[in-house]
Order: C-alpha cells, then sequence, then structure tokens
C-alpha cells in the first residue's frame, strides 16, 4: 500500500533515526512521521520500535539539513516533506482485460472461435485477449455454458475485443512447444498474420486478373445478350 502523499517513506525507521540523530521535539517528529507523539516517546525511551534501523531522511531525499536545522531552531516549526525529484509512478493493477459493457455479450462467441481455431492458446492467454475468466473459457469449452445452444464462433478481432497484432503474438507464443497439427485436420485452420493475409490476397487478385481474358469476358457478353440470330453479324 503507498504511503499518503505528506507521509514519508518507512516512517518508524524515519521517526528512530530522528530521534537519534537530532534535537527535534516529540511532537515534530510524530507530526513529520505520522505517529502519536506517545509513541515517538516510547521509541526514544526503548519501548517501540525495537529492532528497526534508523532510516536517514536526508540521504533519502525526504528532508534537508536545512529544515532540520530550521525545526531544532523553532519548536512550533512543523517539518516539510522535501518534493521528490523522481516520481516512480503506482503500477498498474494486473487483472482481466476491461470490456465495454456494450461488447461483453460477444464475448462467449469470440472464445468458441479461439477455441474452434486456435487449440494452441492456453486458457491464459484467452483471458488476455477478451477479458474473460478461467471458468467461462470451460464452460464454453464443455459446453455447459447457460447459453451453449446460441452461441456462434465470431473472430474477436472483428468484434473489436483485441487487435490482429495482439491475437498473432498470443497464437505465435502459444505454437512454441505445441505438436504439429497434420494436413487436413479441420482445427489447423488458424488465423493467418497480417503479412500472410495481405500476400494472400494481392496473389489472389493477380489470378483473378489473369482469368477474366478476353474471350471469357466475350462469353460472358454472349450470354447476357441472349441466342444470336441467324443473319445477326458478330
Amino acid at each position: 500500500m503507498s504511503n499518503a502523499p505528506n507521509t514519508p517513506l518507512m516512517p518508524k525507521a524515519t521517526a528512530v533515526w530522528l530521534v537519534e540523530n537530532t534535537g527535534l521535539s516529540f511532537e515534530q517528529i510524530a507530526s513529520f512521521c505520522r505517529l502519536h507523539p506517545l509513541e515517538v516517546k516510547a521509541i526514544a525511551d526503548g519501548e517501540a520500535a525495537q529492532g528497526i534501523k534508523g532510516l536517514d531522511p536526508i540521504m533519502s531525499g525526504q528532508l534537508t539539513r536545512d529544515e532540520i536545522e530550521r525545526a531544532q531552531r523553532d519548536i512550533r516549526y512543523r517539518l516539510k516533506l522535501a518534493e521528490r525529484k523522481v516520481r516512480v509512478p503506482e503500477a498498474k493493477r494486473r487483472g482481466p482485460r476491461y470490456t465495454p459493457v456494450s461488447r461483453r455479450q460477444d464475448r462467449p462467441n469470440a472464445i468458441l472461435w479461439l477455441l474452434r481455431n486456435h487449440a494452441e492458446l492456453k486458457d491464459a492467454a484467452i483471458m488476455r485477449l477478451v477479458g474473460t475468466t478461467k471458468t467461462t473459457i470451460q464452460q464454453i469449452r464443455e459446453r455447459t455454458h447457460w447459453n451453449a445452444a446460441n452461441l456462434q464462433p465470431m473472430d474477436p478481432v472483428t468484434l473489436g475485443l483485441c487487435s490482429q497484432l495482439e491475437l498473432d503474438l498470443e497464437v505465435e507464443r502459444g505454437s512454441k512447444g505445441a505438436p504439429k497439427r497434420e494436413e487436413g485436420d479441420p482445427n489447423a485452420q488458424v488465423l493467418l498474420s497480417v503479412e500472410q493475409t495481405t500476400s494472400a490476397a494481392a496473389l489472389a487478385e493477380q489470378d483473378e486478373e489473369k482469368e477474366l481474358d478476353a474471350e471469357k469476358i466475350f462469353a460472358k457478353l454472349k450470354s447476357l445478350k441472349g441466342p444470336v440470330e441467324p443473319d445477326e453479324e458478330i
């Protein structure tokens, strides 16, 4: 748990150091370390914080020597925490991906699609991609989900639950060490990467252009025109 904005790091250890190395009053140390004055007195008497090594607030950048000297000259002065030169961002909570409410109903369909088309993906990977739980994945795999009869496999990328890049990365991870699938296996159909999809589409267009030669176009026009009259010039 992070400290409050105006609370020093390791307040008890800081209080131990201030008690041992300064002439500050118990109230001044208690105010700075967010402790009760009686607790600071107990530290000074050796009745509390035994075995805690003092933390130098000057070395840790929490106080300046001038600030301490100013407080020692004026018993009414309250120490102020030095401004941190480097702010460390708080660690983000790790957990399932957040899915907007409007798209949550699509998650079971996406899970079914992933289970059918990417058997190499582990449950953890599916959880990262669509923001679901292990229980839901198991229910869909075993067809015990409450809506199993109405589920339709749908690509999570198309549904907007994850990006193509994220899916490709998870598939690549899952494929490492996975047994090689036999040709003709219906489960062997996996999603192609962006580069493969793009190149395949380009080749398909080239093949289609080659097929549309003049003879086929002429034959198509002839069929649309209807039967040719005997005296009609072609």
